[in-house]
Formats: C-alpha cells, structure tokens, sequence
C-alpha cells in the first residue's frame, strides 16, 4: 500500500472505531501515534525502539497546546457558564419570559428557546443546556398540556444554539484551528445565530398558531399579577442579559480580548450568584471540577488531533483528498455545497470537535483557490453544526433530552419532535449563502 492509501485506511480505522464506542481523544491519540510511528520510522537515524520522531511531535503538540493564548479563554468561558447553571439563575428565567410571553401562541415553548439562547451565550455547552433545560422546561411544558414530540424538539434545538452564538467554544476552536481572530468570528457569529432563533421562534408560533392543542396557552389562574412579573424580569433577565452584552459588547468593541472578557465575565457570574444568594460551597466546588473536566477533555481533544492530523497529512491523506476535489472542476457554489455535504454527514457519528479539529483543515487550504473567506466558512459549518446534535440516529441531543426526560417519552418521538429544525437549519444556511451580509457586515463594521 502507498502511503496515501495507508492514510485513508487510518481515516476509515479512526471512524469505525469512534462508532463502537472508544473514546475519542485517547483514540485519536493512540492512532496518530501509532500510525506516527510507521511514517516517522527510519532505522539508519533510530537509535532505540522509542527513537521516533512521532514522540517528539506529540509532545510539541502537547506543549502548543497547553501554551496557545487563543484557548486561553475555553475554560473561563465554561466556569462562567457552569457558575450560571449551578446557581440555579435559569430558573428564574425561563419562568419570568414565560409569564412575559404568556398571550403569544406556544408562549412556554418561546420562554424556552429564548432561555436556551441566553444560557447557551453565557456557556456555550450543548450537553449542559439541553440536559438543564431537559429537567426544568420539558416537565412544564408536557404537564401544561403540550405534545410531547412538539416540546422535545424546542428543547434540542434550542439547546444546540450554543455551538453558533457567541461566545461559542466551536467559534474558538475554528479560530484556532483555521488562524482566524475569535474577535472577527464572534461579531460574524451574533446576527446568524440571532437569525437563527428567530426561525424557531417564529416556526413555534405559526405552529402553535395554526393547532393550538399542540401547545395550550396558560390558565389565567396560573398568571401571576403584572407587578410580580416585572419584578422577576428585572430581577432574573436585565441582570443575566447586562452580564452577557458586557462581555460580548468589550469583545466587539475591542476593550478586550476574549480570555479577558471571560475572566471579567467569570467574576460577573460569581457576584450574580452571590447576590442571588444562590451559590453554596458545594455549588462552586461542583463548577471548578466541571470546568476542568471539560477544559481537560478540550485539550486533549486538541493534543490528539492535532497528532492525527499532522501523521494524516505527511502521509499524503490531505494532498490526496485535495486533489481529488480540485480534480472534479467544481465552482465556488458547488465546493461550498460538497464540504457542508460532507461535514453535515460526518456529524452522524461524529462530534464537532473532530470534525472542525481534523476534517475542516482538509477543506481550509482549498478557500483561497475558490475565493471563500474562511469568516464565511466558518459561520456556514457553525451553522451546519447544529445538525450535528439534531440528525438521527446519532443526534447526541436528543440522547441527552431522553436522559433526563419522563419514562413515558420515548426517543423515537424526540427524533420526530426535532425533523423540522433541521429544515430550519438548512433554510438559514441558504440564506446566509444568498446574502452572506448577514455573517460579513458587522464584522466589517467593527474591524474593516
């Protein structure tokens, strides 16, 4: 075999075995190391079994890693939205817009997806926003009458919004990957992911609208007056929203970088829960050890692929790969097409960290020849992202709805619940296609 084709053959290993289960930074990690040792092997400049160049690879990778000032701000970010979820904050939301909202159709299903915009801004964390949301929303919503396929499909959809609006960890990771400014990234990222829960909102209403058995509105009894709502907006929304434009607005406006918009942030979260009376020890213990675990994992995400991807190119996969694209003639609209095709099929068995860590550089040295801005790109793979978590049967939200849903839902109706978002999903990124304005002008407004 060449060494291209021993290349595919490690690309077609690394997927089986991600399918049956391995976890997936220690796969990355072992299989580029392995297959490391094969293309580094050189017995004439190897003076031991362990005299390879792959060792001293991983652990400059290593090294890259830990010392990259972009990832910096992963886990400020992640303990500023751990501190909002254990302080129990979203509770007050979700039931301040809901009272807010009560005289729109599905009123309880759009005080859920904006309550899942919002905490997806201060955390950015799929399995955290749909699992939280999946416990405190989802039982409102099915013991207020609502259909059970037409809540769980709010639930996941809104709780995937996280991967696209700012301060998106994804956003960070393609900034790293594709030598991108987060900054640039972050403003590029606001109006589509705004747009894109907008589309939710609008499809829950028209449907609320047009069957309302699928989402009663609620009994006047369970109002409370106009005073006390009022009082839980301002005292639950205008708080958590100041916090969250606070960082985002010192972002865009360049006061400061992203890691230091997160520590601010972090110290913004913790004084909000204290105030609230709302953080225990044990609630800030349980948010330092999350956060590491997930930084941990992101890092080593990072060490693995990188390895991965570094052992897959001097092999000759992404040459191979490349050539086999530019070979076909394609024009600008029909590569865009191909790679959202690809990565929209590799979210089936994969998460978005291998697929914007190993999978998206194959497509980024490509851009430049078909005149794609990598800002545009991407926000059309942060968008196409979504349907990483929302395509069956590996739609990892919806796995993490059923998790902490009632015994009688069954995954099947969460499957069916959330088919029409990725209509929408699609439907926005063919808008962002035709007026790529929507990603490009605030970013240009702010930074030329």
């Amino acid at each position: 075999m060449t060494d291209p084709q021993i290349a595919i053959m490690m690309l077609g290993l690394f997927i089986l075995i991600v399918l049956l289960g391995f976890p997936i930074a220690f796969t990355l990690i072992a299989m580029g190391i392995a297959f490391g040792y094969y293309a580094y092997y050189d017995p004439e400049r190897m003076n031991s079994l362990f005299d390879n160049r792959i060792f001293d690879l991983f652990v400059q990778n290593t090294f890259s890693v830990m010392s990259n000032d972009v990832l910096v701000a992963v886990p400020l970010f992640l303990f500023m939205g751990y501190v909002v979820e254990r302080a129990n904050i979203v509770d007050r939301l979700f039931f301040s817009i809901q009272m807010a909202a009560r005289n729109l159709p599905g009123s309880m299903a759009i005080a859920a997806l904006a309550t899942c915009a919002i905490f997806a801004t201060a955390t950015g964390i799929i399995g955290a926003v749909v699992t939280l949301m999946g416990l405190l929303a989802f039982p409102a919503m099915l013991r207020a009458g609502y259909e059970p396929r037409f809540a769980a499909g709010v639930i996941c959809a809104g709780g995937c919004l996280g991967i696209l609006i700012p301060p998106s960890i994804m956003l960070i990771v393609y900034a790293a990957i594709a030598e991108q400014s987060p900054v640039r990234l972050y403003a590029a990222a606001l109006f589509p992911g705004m747009m894109l829960a907008g589309m939710y909102m609008l499809y829950v209403v028209t449907r609320a609208w047009i069957d309302p058995s699928l989402a009663p509105k609620p009994r006047q009894e369970d109002v409370p007056p106009l005073g006390k709502i009022l009082w839980q907006l301002l005292t639950s929304f205008v708080p958590l929203f100041v916090l969250i434009m606070s960082v985002l607005g010192a972002i865009l406006a360049g006061i400061a970088t992203p890691a230091e918009a997160a520590g601010v942030g972090s110290f913004g979260g913790l004084l909000l829960a204290f105030l609230y009376r709302a953080l225990s020890w044990q609630r800030l213990k349980e948010a330092v050890y999350l956060t590491a675990r997930t930084s941990a994992m992101v890092c080593w995400l990072f060490v693995g692929s990188w390895t991965f991807a570094a052992v897959f190119s001097y092999l000759g996969g992404h040459q191979l790969i490349e050539e086999w694209v530019l070979g076909m003639e394609l024009s600008p609209v029909a590569f865009l097409i191909l790679a959202q095709i690809i990565i929209f099929l590799l979210g089936w068995p994969l998460e978005w960290s291998e697929i914007i860590i190993i999978f998206v550089p194959i497509f980024l040295p490509m851009l430049d020849t078909f005149g794609i801005d990598p800002l545009f790109f991407g926000i059309l793979v942060a968008l196409n992202l979504q349907t990483s978590f929302l395509t069956p049967p590996m739609a990892m939200a919806a796995y993490y709805l059923k998790g902490v849903a009632p015994p009688g839902v069954e995954l099947m109706q969460i499957f069916a619940g959330i088919m029409p978002y990725l209509a929408i999903v699609i439907l926005a990124m063919t808008l962002l296609y035709i007026f790529p304005g929507i990603a490009l002008w605030l970013p240009v407004y702010f930074f030329g």
